[in-house]
């Protein structure tokens, strides 16, 4: 289930609905820990094997067209433009489990309209480059991946909204449809919760402490893959991390902010897998053990 969790993710997870024009970077950093893996009820250390990572992630999103309903609700078109490059500092190795750099690059046209009272649409449509190095001139049909898929949500409550779909991409070589999901549900005031499945997974609980900071403990599951072949076979190697801690969020007026977040990487799976529909569903999963996490961003909003 968390594999298919991810794929799904990884599907919608480029799609950043919102009305602004936004930037943001964000830097990540997971410290060494050992190299484990997870079979027939038992978990074992791979040999000697560790690693630690960095994480460089980048995007824009830029609104087309926005109209307001009588309910306050937007029909709106944008687009959304993202990358991330990641760096694994593998270290004693003896088979090719990992690898050592993961470049996703995707861009995606999203639309939201309001069907009525209670219900909306989200529609989203676009593609990308994954990649297990930064050689642009290496890139070939098996590293693209495109991505069309619809969630209706409904409106359950002002502040709580809940959706379901289906989006269709070519992960495992072939269209094939997968279950698409939405959660938004978030309070506001002094004291705030967030729980979102967009783009990847958020849980959060802030304290807005000044006009200019705020204080919040996070949870979040996020990841990147690449597309390869090894051994003359095509594979997918993912890379997933649940990540808690404390982040304070300091504001510079109200376009700017800055995130640093302090915690541990509860888990980082890691694992090298055949393209194919049944790989989601077999036994056995590789994962880096829990170390501990930094993080830095900043966002603007236009």
């Amino acid at each position: 289930m968390k594999k298919l969790l991810f794929f799904v993710f990884m599907i919608v997870g480029n799609s950043d609905i919102n009305a602004q024009v936004k930037v943001m970077f964000k830097t990540e950093y997971f410290g060494k820990s050992g190299y484990r893996v997870t079979k027939d009820g038992r978990n074992e250390r791979v040999g000697n094997s560790e690693g630690s990572a960095m994480v460089y992630e980048g995007g824009v999103n830029i609104p087309l067209y926005e109209k307001l309903d009588e309910n306050n609700r937007p029909t709106l078109w944008t687009i959304n433009v993202g990358g991330e490059y990641a760096k694994l500092d593998n270290k004693n190795f003896t088979e090719p489990l990992v690898i050592d750099e993961i470049l996703n690059i995707g861009l995606s046209l999203n639309h939201v309209r309001p069907l009525n009272n209670r219900w909306s649409m989200m529609a989203t449509v676009g593609g990308g480059i994954y990649m297990p190095g930064t050689r642009l001139s290496q890139i070939s049909f098996k590293n693209v991946l495109g991505s069309v898929g619809a969630v209706f949500i409904y409106h359950l409550k002002p502040n709580l909204q809940l959706g379901a779909g289906l989006a269709i991409n070519n992960s495992f070589g072939y269209p094939m449809l997968f279950p698409a999901f939405y959660i938004n549900w978030q309070t506001k005031g002094k004291y705030a919760v967030k729980v979102a499945a967009m783009k990847g997974l958020e849980m959060s609980v802030r304290y807005n402490a000044y006009e200019n900071l705020s204080l919040s403990f996070i949870a979040e599951l996020n990841g990147q893959m690449a597309l390869l072949e090894q051994d003359g076979k095509d594979k997918i190697f993912a890379h997933q991390y649940l990540v808690a801690g404390f982040r304070p969020e300091i504001k510079i007026g109200k376009k700017v902010s800055i995130p640093i977040t302090a915690g541990i990487s509860a888990t980082r799976p890691a694992k090298m897998m055949d393209r194919k529909l049944k790989s989601i569903f077999q036994d056995g999963g590789y994962h880096f053990q829990a170390a501990p996490y930094v993080s830095a961003g900043l966002q603007i909003r236009f």
